[in-house]
């Protein structure tokens, strides 16, 4: 396996060489679907269930004041020993200075195929798409700012995306190592029109603040591409992984400008978001594990409509095999 860990410590110093560059650290849920998810189980000695529901708890800080919870249940189904189905259903809620908001997040499916089965290592493809559960046009009700009421709230207290996206992926899981990669793309617009000019004083008291959230008007997100690099120490009841999580903006956001009415891109909107990762999990027996996730912010890009950046997330998770 030196190869395996020459190409890992290679990538690592890259991505740590990168992070003066980076744009910002960002997730639109797609690096926990099918070959991307982390700590992914692996033992070669103990036949593993191939089904299983999953309930977590997730609460992220963003870099502004809303803090997101996130509740969900993330249901796996094989449909033969090395193809598998994957649904994940969240229910969101955001609290911050502008309002509270809450609903029904996006719904992702994907179906997950192992290409290669050995005793050191397994290699597994994904491919999945991510509906939306609104057109993410939310609006304010006026509890926080009564000015602000039916004035279309910011993309980070949107439950949804609200654009329909496609997801592939694929993955390297030994017993020491998880190495994935995936890509995410938006196909279609929200309908979010959040422009920070409606928000000024008098409806919000202060203006620099309220710039801080980026215009979001008919907002098409950029092309993502991901790349996990995560090392385990598995025991007989327990294990610890660390890793970090890059997501590459590739393409530039664009939102339809108010004067001319066409679409511009967002200079600044492309870059890294580079998440530093840790977790344990504890295993009860062969059918019941609890987990917990902690993820750090690294870097953060100049430019973020799609209100999907974080300071730091904290996941607490049941996990049901069967």
């Amino acid at each position: 396996m030196k190869p395996l860990k020459n190409l890992i410590l290679f990538a690592t110093v890259l991505l740590i060489s990168y992070q003066a560059h980076g744009q910002g650290c960002s997730d639109a849920g797609f690096c926990t679907m099918g070959a991307m998810k982390p700590d992914q189980a692996y033992n070669k000695k103990v036949k593993l269930k191939l089904r299983s529901i999953e309930l977590s708890y997730y609460q992220g800080q963003t870099t502004l004041s809303p803090v997101v919870t996130v509740i969900n249940l993330d249901a796996a189904v094989s449909i033969t020993n090395n193809l598998g189905f994957q649904i994940k259903v969240p229910y969101q809620m955001v609290s911050g200075n502008f309002d509270k908001t809450s609903g029904l997040g996006d719904i992702s499916l994907a179906i997950t195929q192992r290409l290669i089965d050995t005793e050191k290592f397994d290699i597994s493809a994904t491919i999945g798409t991510k509906i939306p559960s609104n057109k993410s046009d939310l609006k304010s009700s006026g509890v926080n700012r009564p000015l602000s009421e039916g004035l279309v709230l910011p993309m980070y207290y949107q439950t949804s995306l609200g654009s329909v996206d496609f997801v592939a992926g694929a993955s390297l899981v030994s017993s020491k190592w998880l190495i994935a990669t995936g890509v995410q793309m938006a196909l279609t617009a929200n309908n979010n029109t959040w422009l920070a000019d409606e928000w000024l004083s008098p409806v919000y008291p202060s203006e620099s603040y309220a710039r801080e959230y980026d215009d979001a008007n008919k907002l098409k997100r950029g092309a993502d591409v991901m790349l996990r690099i995560e090392r385990n120490f598995r025991f007989s009841k327990y294990s610890f992984n660390v890793g970090l999580l890059p997501i590459f903006r590739i393409t530039k956001d664009q939102i339809v400008d108010r004067d001319t009415q066409e679409y511009v891109k967002l200079e600044g909107s492309t870059g890294m978001a580079l998440t530093a990762l840790g977790g344990f999990a504890y295993n009860f027996n062969i059918n019941n594990a609890v987990k917990f996730t902690y993820g750090q912010k690294i870097t953060v890009r100049d430019v973020n409509p799609d209100g999907l950046t974080r300071d730091n997330v904290l996941i607490v998770a049941y996990l049901f095999r069967f």
